[in-house]
């Protein structure tokens, strides 16, 4: 018998695409909602290869309540939602921030009310660990305090996670949420049939690496060397996108028990912190390619470490990661090398 249904906005992303893998294998009906300005439309092709059939997608944006209310209208019994859609780029958001607070919060406070309307009280929101900034003590566990963001994008999903608060609080709401603080997303399917596409430059490292590796682009610039940790460059908390889309599953299973009384937050990370040079060694091990990489200054609004505590995640939500550093820099390879034979 299939599960329920769950929406899956921004389904056609980056961890939006790998998570309705891993709910369809899991037994859920995934269904996509995406505008596809962050994403492409051959994604949706890459899951239908990995899972054997295709996936419902509605092509709308999550702003536009009437084309929300469309879609809940057509897809009759939604069980829970997961809410993925939101710009990411940090330095964009510095440039247009009403970009971002209109699109990030917006489309949270619009889908929140037509979920109302149709009685759809479940939902796993995409938050980040940029919600702490620049943590006093690592690693740092739900409790640590959530500090002023670093930029707009920061900011949005602290905002997020305060309207999601203040809803639990009200009294006279009926839903549930759990916010899931992703910490550094990487790697690809290992079928390399999915995996991150970014739209022109890279903002995040892995690919940068990839595309470097591949020629793509002439060389790595590793931002400082100089802060405080063992050689010298930034700390982060790498987690396989696999690993992060197996715990949005988890999250659902927990809401659709019965398990959340009102709003519950957790830290989905592996645990253990890399330096960006760890990363890069740890890329040329597991493919054998020597990156060229050099050293710049630092960059603007960059952390310099931070990794996660995932006591919570592993005894309550009952998750953990499983996969390696070298293990999800290898999948990212694979990727990189099928992207390259599309072309």
């Amino acid at each position: 018998m299939a599960k329920e249904k769950i929406l899956v906005t921004g389904g056609a992303g980056y961890i939006g695409s790998h998570t309705v893998v891993e709910l369809a294998e899991a037994g859920y009906e995934p269904v996509i909602v995406d505008n596809f300005s962050n994403s492409e439309e051959r994604v949706l092709d890459g899951i239908a290869a990995i899972l054997g059939r295709s996936i419902p997608c509605h092509h709308i944006d999550c702003t536009d309540a009437a084309a929300l209310r469309g879609v809940f209208e057509q897809e009759q019994n939604i069980a829970g939602v997961i809410h993925f859609a939101a710009y990411k780029a940090v330095g964009e958001s510095v440039e247009q921030p009403l970009k971002y607070y209109h699109n990030n919060v917006g489309s949270l406070v619009t889908l929140l009310q037509v979920m109302e309307a149709f009685k759809v009280y479940n939902l796993v929101f995409s938050s980040s660990c940029t919600v702490y900034g620049i943590p006093e003590q690592l690693p740092v566990t739900e409790q640590t305090p959530v500090q002023k963001a670093n930029s707009p994008y920061g900011n949005t999903k602290k905002v997020c996670e305060e309207i999601l608060t203040d809803l639990a609080n009200s009294g006279n709401s009926s839903t549930k949420s759990i916010a899931l603080r992703y910490f550094n997303p990487i790697g690809a399917h290992p079928t390399a049939k999915i995996g991150e596409l970014p739209l022109g430059v890279p903002s995040n490292l892995v690919p940068f690496i990839t595309q470097t590796a591949a020629g793509i682009r002439e060389q790595l610039t590793i931002f400082g060397n100089d802060y405080d940790t063992a050689d010298g460059t930034n700390v982060r908390d790498y987690v396989h996108v696999v690993d992060l889309a197996k715990a949005h599953v988890a999250a659902v299973e927990r809401m659709l028990q019965g398990k959340v009384k009102d709003i519950e937050f957790f830290n989905v990370g592996t645990g253990r912190g890399n330096t960006v040079l760890e990363a890069v060694q740890a890329f040329e091990r597991a493919t054998g390619v020597k990156l060229n990489y050099k050293i710049g200054p630092r960059r603007a609004g960059d952390v310099p470490k931070i990794y996660a505590d995932v006591t919570k995640a592993t005894e309550v939500l009952g998750f953990k990661t499983s996969s390696t550093l070298e293990e999800a820099m290898k999948s990212a390879w694979d990727w990189q090398l099928s992207l390259q034979k599309d072309k």
